[in-house]
């Protein structure tokens, strides 16, 4: 008896699973037509989507819009073009669309009451592109935060910093909050504080300091450098001076004008101060602890080149395009390579035999 039953458990089970094969042949049998006009529409309205985008980017890129709010409105414009493509199939198959957007109006009504932050940053992003107040490689200070702005998103402004870290910092920070743009003009003033020994004499520090900043190629004359005894410290005099440069020249001319500076100081024996220390001979004579006998050689890091994921968008305009034929250009040498190296090892082995 149990045998029966188990035979005729597995025979109920194959005959269901018979039914439902049978209703999913018939399904495609009977709309087979309709199945093939649906993937039609989607493969032309993917087709015409990316047709659209690349006209949008060229006609940016011929406008010279900056390349942070292309990339922002693009995503916008392709976010809507997808969502009409996708009610336009709805419709296809059938879908009340006015009961689906009353549905999709309520979903969204919740969603929003969920992620209002979230929209709240989607709406202050919008704000921030809509305004070109920041581009592409402006150094900005937010808070605590510097770094320069590499993209804005729907969500976030995706921040650099100096070394090499990835910050970012909510729209709505950035639009409530009080912003330092270091990149908003073409000119920077480099500020410069030296500090000299009290027996100095005041108008040869003047005189040195600013000819060693104006004896920089990368700072202006016009306006000329400026150089002024600003605070009479404990023990110290301390000069305040500046000199303007280009923006992206900013820290060269800080660093080269310091050095310069320090140089000259020496040159004409202007004695920079020290804090009065007290000092005790030492005796006896410490141990000096040396691992090995010399420095190791450098072993170079072997670094494996890493190939770009390339992504639908980014065929979408030139460089992307660029990169793509880079890639399979490598990809051919690298197995033009892998054959000849075979045929090498080929050939030794049959010279061995």
């Amino acid at each position: 008896m149990p045998t029966n039953e188990a035979t005729q458990t597995a025979q109920g089970v194959v005959n269901q699973w018979q039914q439902i094969w049978d209703t999913i042949v018939k399904f495609f049998t009977d709309n087979i037509w309709n199945i093939v006009k649906f993937f039609s529409i989607l493969i032309i309205g993917f087709i015409v989507i990316w047709i659209i985008m690349v006209i949008v980017k060229r006609v940016f890129r011929n406008h010279q819009v900056d390349p942070m709010a292309t990339r922002f409105i693009a995503g916008v414009i392709r976010f809507a073009l997808w969502l009409l493509l996708i009610l336009f199939l709805l419709a296809f198959m059938g879908v009340e669309i006015t009961g689906f957007a009353t549905t999709v109006s309520a979903a969204l009504l919740a969603v929003g009451v969920a992620l209002r932050d979230n929209l709240a940053n989607l709406a202050n992003g919008l704000i921030l592109v809509s305004s070109k107040k920041y581009h592409t490689g402006d150094y900005i200070l937010v808070g605590s935060v510097e770094g320069s702005i590499e993209e804005i998103n729907f969500l976030f402004t995706c921040l650099k910093t100096v070394d090499g870290k990835q910050v970012l910092m909510p729209n709505s920070t950035m639009v409530n909050s009080q912003v330092t743009n270091f990149g908003a003009y073409p000119k920077r003033r480099v500020n410069f504080t030296v500090s000299v020994a009290y027996e100095s004499d005041v108008e040869l520090v003047k005189k040195v300091v600013v000819a060693a900043i104006k004896s920089n190629g990368k700072v202006y004359l016009d306006p000329e450098p400026f150089c002024r005894l600003k605070t009479m410290n404990a023990s110290s005099l301390d000069f305040f001076a500046w000199g303007w440069c280009d923006k992206e020249d900013y820290w060269d001319v800080y660093y080269d004008c310091t050095e310069t500076i320090f140089n000259e100081l020496k040159r004409h024996d202007i004695k920079v101060p020290f804090q009065q220390v007290e000092v005790r001979e030492r005796t006896d004579t410490p141990p000096v602890f040396v691992v090995g006998d010399k420095l190791e050689e450098r072993v170079e890091k072997k670094r494996v080149k890493t190939k770009k994921k390339l992504t639908l968008e980014d065929l979408e305009d030139e460089e992307g395009m660029r990169e793509y034929r880079r890639q399979l250009a490598e990809s051919a040498e690298e197995k033009k390579a892998k054959i000849e190296d075979k045929m090498k090892h080929e050939s030794k082995s049959k010279a061995k035999k």
